[in-house]
């Protein structure tokens, strides 16, 4: 059993959970994520570290509440506990060569982006940091993002917080306009918005890499449901990834096999909602 120290509601559909697992966080890296099972009758669901303190033994988690297990996980409070949590899974980021970063978060990608931007901020990369969300009422870990970035851009679709537009529109300027050169460029977020990160960062020659979060299930490349296509060949998410050039993904049929999908989650989904009306009506 693994206990949650700490519930914290970043939006109404994202929250953050510490969880006591010093066995993980003795090792986890950032890039690296956990499998969880919510209780015997669970789904398997994969979550990426977002942070982690080796000293307390705890791990970070930061999810958004889309489908049936994330909505019981939401429904979990300090002091609960998580049947399972296994990890860490995945291979770590390669972080070590990088001097300059341009690092793009989309979303709840951010969680994700993160822990990469702490670690090479305390390994004294010139960290440039770029995230978006569709309003202001979706932003999070802004205020964590400013701590360990040497520039911080926060860009929404409709102009209420940060800049009006897209993370490519203020990838593009940095690039362009202010000349600035990077080792790399790391991308975190909605399949749509890494790929239109890589058709720019390909025009400019600058190496990109994506992180991949597609189905998962048993985390050690056995099921199949993680597969994407990089470089015409197939790969496995959970043991090749989460990290691929960028350049190389086959962005459409991901974005295919993602949509394949929906209609399940949302009928799982529904039925969990109305379970746990009946049982508060009770």
């Amino acid at each position: 059993m693994f206990k949650i120290l700490q519930k914290k509601v970043l939006h109404e559909t994202v929250t953050l959970m510490k969880i006591d697992a010093p066995n993980i966080a003795k090792k986890v890296k950032p890039g690296q994520f956990i499998i969880l099972r919510i209780n015997e009758k669970g789904e398997r669901i994969p979550l990426t570290v977002a942070d982690f303190n080796r000293e307390s033994g705890t791990i970070t988690i930061i999810f958004q509440v889309v489908g049936s297990t994330t909505k019981l996980l939401n429904e979990l409070n300090e002091n609960d506990n998580i049947l399972d949590v296994v990890g860490p899974l995945g291979k770590a980021s390669k972080l070590d060569d990088i001097k300059k970063v341009a690092l793009i978060g989309g979303g709840v990608g951010c969680a994700i982006a993160y822990p990469i931007a702490k670690y090479l901020n305390g390994k004294k990369a010139i960290v440039h940091t770029i995230v978006g969300f569709r309003n202001k009422s979706l932003v999070i870990l802004k205020n964590e993002f400013e701590r360990v970035s040497n520039k911080f851009i926060l860009t929404t679709d409709d102009g209420s917080c940060g800049e009006k537009g897209l993370v490519t529109d203020a990838l593009k300027r940095l690039i362009v306009d202010c000349g600035e050169n990077y080792d790399e460029v790391i991308a975190i977020g909605p399949l749509v918005m890494m790929k239109f990160v890589c058709k720019l960062t390909k025009k400019y020659n600058i190496k990109t890499t994506v992180s991949m979060n597609p189905i998962m299930i048993d985390g050690t490349g056995m099921c199949g449901g993680c597969r994407i296509i990089v470089d015409g060949q197939t790969r496995f998410a959970c043991v090749d990834g989460p990290d691929f050039d960028g350049h190389k993904v086959d962005f459409n049929t991901a974005i295919e096999r993602n949509r394949m999908y929906v209609e399940h989650e949302k009928r799982e989904y529904d039925k969990t909602c109305n379970l746990l009306k009946r049982s508060n009506i009770k």
